[in-house]
């Protein structure tokens, strides 16, 4: 069940609520028993690789321009 975060306007709590997805946009009590909250925005970080995908090849060397700059 998805969860969802609110803040309460009154005392500046923020708390979870998980509720069904139909539900999400419905009000939501404070523990502290205050009315008066807003739900907050959250954002998911996906990450990973897609099914087939392969990672970037590691870059080696290092400096401005991949160590080759540097005399020595």
């Amino acid at each position: 069940m998805p969860r969802y975060d609110f803040r309460c306007r009154d005392c500046g709590s923020t708390f979870e609520v998980s509720r069904p997805m139909s539900a999400a946009s419905d009000p939501a009590r404070c523990p502290a028993g205050h009315d008066d909250t807003v739900k907050l925005l959250t954002t998911v970080a996906v990450g990973g690789l897609s099914a087939g995908s392969q990672a970037a090849p590691a870059r080696a060397g290092g400096g401005c321009c991949g160590g080759g700059c540097c005399g020595g």
